[in-house]
């Protein structure tokens, strides 16, 4: 076959194999190549202050600020110069908002269009609901996004700049900002934010900043349109109210739950503990804070270390739920927490359906919850089974919470968190290489991904006869 005719041919079935690609797969492919770009850029000389940082690690990090996780084996504020920094900060920004809604965003700016592809995966990632009009969604996530960023870049910036100087402090007013809304836990700072845990502003408004990403961007405008029909009605008292959907029903009585119950517990688990001697401000503080970071964020304000086992495992429960759907956050999501409550209590009720707030949740969707928990269960416990292996080659167990490090390491992983008990600065390469992939996974998602893996689904499958087998 002469060459002319064979090399239009080559390409001609590359782009027919990338059309046949199902929307789940397109979402891991993008997320994939924006990785893979980041760390290669990561590891250029230009990214590092002294040697090039080594592609494993620029991968690491690179997976890390793109899955808005925050687990780092290296320093980001020492180790990487202000290009290497801003590169991170891009992709913090991008896993944050979503590559796919960032995508469109720009189709539709450019008038290109958005096809059934791009419908089918925003649909998947931002809504619960269908909505009129795409472009005024995207354009109000990113705008809504933008604003709340530099709302938080302004606040943190009046206690910054003082300390650090005008530009330091504004672009770590900045960097923080964009980390703690995208739910990311990258900071500039060596320790972290231990060194502002008693400063009212610094954790309102991190505190702040992490809810508002993590309750998911539908929600966020969902109730700025019911508190704008509430003023309206103020004046015009015949108008209909905008109703409160379920979802955020559901988001927002779940998030204020595990909040205060959360805070509530460390504070009293860790009283005479790692809080000892603090000010009672600085113990509601620091007990708040850690309550609202482990659900996604990965900031902290206390060495995590001195934590009690039991703390500890607190904090694994509230990292493995983390955020909402259609958030910048991870994890298996406080609404499947909610759904299974409200299974248990109506079936201990007696009632064969599943009712919350006087609306009936398909069954369907009970099933696609519990399918997710599972998955995501087991695969924690392959990651810890690995891990485990891995950081353990000679079977020597000189910390007696090696276990508990190595199970909090892989849900702070997998939920897209970044907290840590000094598991990741000791990585080694088959490590890093788990914690890699789990926080890919969890940032795509386990069920995004299983059917990228599946490829199309089958819209019919045979039924066969029913069976009963025993259970119990």
């Amino acid at each position: 076959m002469p060459p002319a005719q064979f090399i239009p041919g080559k390409k001609g079935s590359l782009a027919k194999r990338l059309k046949q690609l199902s929307p789940a797969q397109w979402l891991t492919l993008f997320y994939a190549l924006a990785i893979f770009f980041g760390a290669g850029l990561l590891a250029t000389p230009l990214a590092a202050r002294g040697e090039p940082v080594a592609f494993i690690d620029a991968l690491f990090t690179a997976t890390s600020a793109q899955c808005v996780t925050g687990l780092t084996v290296i320093d980001t504020g020492t180790r990487f110069s202000l290009f290497g920094q801003l590169v991170v900060l891009a992709l913090i920004q991008i896993g944050g908002l979503g590559i796919t809604t960032f995508s469109v965003y720009l189709f539709i700016y450019l008038r290109i269009g958005v096809g059934a592809k791009g419908r089918w995966i925003i649909n998947e990632t931002l809504m619960h609901t269908p909505v009129g009009s795409w472009r005024e969604l995207i354009r109000g996530i990113v705008v809504l996004t933008l604003v709340i960023e530099a709302i938080g870049t302004a606040l943190l910036a009046l206690v910054f700049v003082p300390r650090l100087g005008f530009w330091p402090g504004f672009y770590s007013a900045a960097f923080h900002s964009i980390s703690a809304f995208c739910n990311a836990g990258f900071s500039l700072f060596p320790d972290n934010l231990i060194g502002y845990r008693d400063h009212a502003l610094v954790n309102l408004t991190i505190m702040v900043l992490i809810i508002l990403g993590g309750i998911g961007f539908l929600v966020i405008r969902e109730v700025m349109a019911w508190l704008g029909s509430r003023i309206r009605n103020l004046r015009h008292p015949r108008r209909r109210n905008i109703r409160i959907s379920l979802h955020s029903k559901v988001v927002m009585v779940t998030s204020v739950f595990l909040i205060i119950g959360g805070a509530f517990l460390i504070g009293r688990l860790e009283k005479d503990n790692a809080l000892t001697g603090m000010p009672f401000l600085e113990v509601m503080w620091t007990s708040l804070f850690q309550s609202v970071s482990a659900r996604t964020a990965g900031y902290n304000t206390v060495d995590l270390n001195n934590f009690r086992s039991s703390t500890l495992f607190l904090v694994i429960f509230l990292m493995f739920i983390g955020a909402s759907p259609g958030s910048a956050g991870g994890g298996v999501k406080t609404t499947c927490l909610a759904l299974f409550f409200a299974v248990f209590y109506n079936r201990l009720k007696g009632n064969p359906h599943t009712s919350l707030f006087r609306r009936t949740v398909p069954d369907e969707l009970i099933t696609k919850a519990l399918v997710l928990v599972l998955l995501a269960v087991i695969l924690v416990g392959i990651a810890l089974f690995g891990l485990l292996i891995a950081q353990s080659p000679d079977l020597t167990h000189e910390n007696p919470r090696e276990f508990l490090a190595c199970a909090f390491e892989a849900v702070s992983a997998f939920a897209t968190v970044g907290l840590s008990v000094g598991l990741t600065a000791k990585l080694n390469v088959a490590g890093k290489w788990i914690i890699i992939l789990l926080m890919f996974v969890g940032r795509v998602g386990l069920l995004t991904l299983a059917f990228a893996i599946a490829g199309k689904t089958r819209r019919f499958s045979a039924r066969y006869a029913e069976e009963n087998v025993m259970i119990g």
